[in-house]
């Protein structure tokens, strides 16, 4: 008798589907609007659970579905490979090296530049010229191995930490615009006729926003701040680097890092990316500025 009652007609039209999901059967019901909601569309309330249109619609007192959804402590999503975008950048740091060694001539066309051949012959060459690219390309271009080698072990060691601190959009948000704040100082202060390439503006970017993570998490900041002089002796007692790159790049770093990190809850993304747009907009005036210099 009960194996005939659980199967009847009747049993069968009271049993309630998601209003969402239809195929899916459910005993669940929203405690605003009352319709069934399947386990995949339960959002908690402070009384039983809602259903996503309820929470969207300010009709309830439960948390947004993105409220579970596990966060950086800039408010960034956790990622399952934390280190992917730090992947992705050491690959075409990579494959521009290969592509250099491969065929020289490529250099003359994405190394940073202001203007060739000097005054007062016609520049037919640099950003002056109005190749801006080259301020994005040369933070991705190296000549020599151990540069690169060592560019690339700063990105490894730092980037990952980053990565999974910050999370990727802002992650990628702190590496290129502190890279194009390294090469817009240099283009600003260096000669036109100097060429500079390499990630070292970006690197120095890491190197800034680290210390404020560091900071901000209350760890020993004696290593990275160890590593950082060492990195600035370097900067300045040798011959042939782009002291302007890695200036720009470590000053973008501690901005942008600072926004990130210390943004106030309610305004977080408006912060942080009015920061990062205020960075690109200096950015943009300095070139703007030796551009009109050098012509």
């Amino acid at each position: 008798m009960d194996d005939q009652a659980a199967g009847s007609p009747q049993d069968a039209r009271s049993v309630s589907v998601c209003y969402r999901h239809p195929d899916r059967e459910t005993g669940i019901r929203c405690t605003r609007c009352e319709r069934p909601i399947c386990p995949a569309c339960m959002v908690d309330a402070s009384v039983g659970f809602q259903c996503p249109d309820c929470v969207r619609g300010g009709s309830g007192t439960g948390h947004p579905p993105t409220a579970s959804v596990p966060r950086t402590i800039a408010g960034g999503t956790v990622a399952a490979d934390p280190r992917l975008v730090t992947k992705i950048l050491l690959g075409i740091n990579l494959a521009v090296f290969l592509a250099v060694q491969i065929r020289p001539s490529l250099l003359s066309e994405l190394y940073l530049i202001g203007e060739w051949p000097p005054a007062p012959f016609q520049a037919t060459r640099g950003v002056a010229d109005g190749e801006w690219y080259r301020l994005v390309t040369s933070m991705f271009t190296h000549e020599q191995i151990w540069h690169i080698g060592f560019n690339m072990l700063g990105l490894w060691w730092l980037g990952g930490m980053l990565e999974e601190a910050l999370g990727r959009a802002r992650y990628l948000a702190l590496y290129l615009l502190s890279g194009l704040a390294g090469s817009a100082l240099t283009y600003l202060l260096a000669s036109g006729t100097t060429a500079s390439l390499g990630a070292s503006g970006a690197i120095f970017g890491l190197f800034g926003a680290t210390a404020v993570l560091m900071r901000r998490r209350r760890y020993d900041m004696r290593p990275v701040v160890a590593l950082l002089v060492i990195n600035l002796i370097f900067t300045f007692g040798w011959n042939d680097i782009a002291w302007q790159a890695h200036i720009g790049g470590l000053v973008a770093g501690v901005v942008i890092g600072y926004a990130m990190v210390h943004a106030p809850r309610e305004r977080r993304a408006l912060v942080q990316y009015g920061t990062c747009a205020l960075v690109l907009t200096v950015v943009v005036l300095l070139s703007l500025l030796r551009t009109a210099q050098l012509t």
